[in-house]
């Protein structure tokens, strides 16, 4: 089971509790529960507050919810351990699952990976109008991230407040650009007012815009430089903290998207688009052989691991209506 996939198994829970009779018949089944990364210092890896939802419909104390739903999300294969903390919030621990596995499913998935089984193309009416760039850049990335979630039209519209930027808009664009300009809109909430420097046409690590796009590039550079070494990506397991973190931020990416969607937050995406150039600019340095070193499985395994960063970036950068060159 990977992080997106508890989403549904929640839902399939609830679903089985109500039919069953478990929660009284008054309770309804969402379409969809948001399930996020537990906090630093809280229970398991990941959480959902769920029962609180579910509880009011109901008529029951949302601790006796969570306690009906973690009893058959213990049974589901994936997950490793269900924990009821607090009032009623569900803390869910995964089973390992293989890295292999993992990368096979996003070069096989390309830049639609994290997309939803019914997530789709944002439709082309829902684009915004008739507002400013720093509104239409919200309205639009936040309409495609809901649409690779499955959401309607009629979802998309729902109300959102977007501080304007504080110079005219047309002067920021012509100054930065449009891909710098629309990073800078959508990297802090819709509700704060976005900053524009100097620092956003930096072309060093100190921008973080550059280092996503760097970090995809140099994904693309790989490929092209193992195939000039006579080898190619092979999905495998990797070896070393920085894969590992590496393969935890794409295993979360399809989470990322799930919660970005739910709460019209675009800069969730941002953030973790930059965790995931990061890792991947770290990983880089292990990808290809050093001197006489001969090409090996963990070689190959470690190309696909940063094909499928890459891949990721793409798609992220793809959802935010910003250019991932393959050369920078």
């Amino acid at each position: 089971m990977i992080p997106a996939d508890l989403s549904r198994a929640v839902v399939h829970a609830v679903r089985r509790a109500v039919e069953g009779g478990e929660l009284g018949g008054a309770a309804s089944v969402p379409e969809r529960v948001v399930v996020e990364r537990t906090r630093p210092g809280g229970v398991g890896e990941y959480a959902t507050p769920v029962a609180f939802q579910v509880a009011k419909a109901a008529a029951r104390a949302p601790r006796d919810v969570a306690d009906v739903l973690a009893r058959l999300l213990a049974e589901q294969p994936g997950i490793a351990r269900v924990d009821v903390t607090g009032a009623g919030f569900l803390n869910f621990t995964l089973a390992a699952r293989s890295e292999a596995a993992l990368v096979r499913e996003v070069l096989g998935a390309g830049i639609r990976y994290g997309y939803a089984a019914d997530g789709r193309e944002a439709d082309p009416f829902c684009r915004a109008r008739r507002v400013g760039p720093r509104e239409r850049a919200v309205r639009e990335a936040a309409g495609r991230i809901a649409a690779s979630q499955g959401q309607s039209y009629a979802q998309q519209r729902a109300a959102m407040t977007v501080a304007p930027v504080a110079r005219r808009d047309g002067d920021v664009i012509a100054a930065y650009g449009q891909d710098a300009a629309r990073w800078a809109m959508l990297c802090v909430p819709a509700r704060e007012t976005p900053g524009f420097t100097p620092g956003l046409l930096v072309q060093d690590e100190s921008n973080e815009l550059f280092r996503v796009r760097y970090a995809h590039s140099r994904a693309r550079a790989l490929t092209r430089n193992a195939e000039q070494l006579g080898f190619g990506a092979e999905a495998g397991e990797g070896e070393g903290e920085g894969s590992r973190e590496l393969v935890r931020l794409i295993a979360e990416y399809p989470l990322v998207l799930e919660a970005a969607a739910h709460h019209r937050a675009p800069e969730r995406v941002v953030r973790h688009l930059v965790a995931v150039a990061d890792a991947l600019l770290d990983h880089q340095h292990h990808v290809l052989p050093r001197g006489d070193e001969k090409p090996s499985a963990a070689h190959r395994a470690r190309l696909a691991l940063a094909e499928a960063a890459g891949t990721v970036l793409a798609g992220g950068l793809a959802l935010l209506g910003v250019d991932a060159p393959d050369f920078l």
